[in-house]
């Protein structure tokens, strides 16, 4: 729809944004995805989360509002910033060995055996990226920790209805996630 000129859709398919959400507006879909990872269960917050791109700092902005402090690891320096309630660390740097549950939001294949290496008995991983290749893991490791692997699908609608009463109330910030700009006419340099 987003190259087309109208959209025809069924009225339960559509929601209202109050027009100060602005230009965040865009980010609802995303940001009820990220909520849907862990249904806004306080006991499924992530300890851990990997890849502070867009998804990823959603993750940890929900768990910061249901009252967490997650570790966030990122390898790219020019993400590491921004973090609000969290903290963000190069995988290499982080010194914590055993985490309960960890959120993949890299969609990063080859970091699931490290993901188990850092897991407690018994913890979960939730599979929150998009992965183009098969999951493959080590089962030794995995079975050795009674490893529990959750997989993260798109949102629901009443995800929809939690995140948009978290912005309205101010519980979460969508603000500073939006870094670039481009007009319509400038599509072919966006893809």
């Amino acid at each position: 729809g987003g190259a087309a000129s109208h959209v025809v859709v069924p009225s339960d398919r559509v929601v209202a944004l109050p027009e100060e959400m602005g230009e965040e507006g865009v980010l609802l879909a995303l940001a009820a995805t990220a909520y849907h990872v862990t249904q806004g269960k306080k006991t499924l917050q992530p300890d851990l989360i990997v890849g502070h791109g867009v998804l990823g700092r959603l993750i940890a902005r929900i768990a910061v509002m249901l009252g967490h402090q997650p570790v966030v690891w990122e390898i790219d320096a020019e993400r590491m910033n921004g973090a609000e309630g969290y903290t963000v660390l190069h995988p290499c740097d982080d010194e914590e060995s055993k985490y309960h549950h960890i959120c993949d939001a890299s969609g990063q294949v080859s970091i699931l055996n490290k993901l188990i290496g850092r897991l407690q008995v018994g913890g979960e991983i939730a599979l929150a990226g998009f992965y183009d290749k098969d999951i493959q893991f080590n089962f030794p490791a995995a079975f050795m920790k009674e490893a529990r692997l959750r997989i993260a699908a798109q949102w629901t609608p009443q995800d929809l209805k939690e995140v948009k009463q978290a912005i309205a109330s101010g519980d979460l910030n969508l603000q500073g996630l939006i870094t670039h700009h481009r007009r319509p006419s400038s599509i072919d340099e966006v893809y």
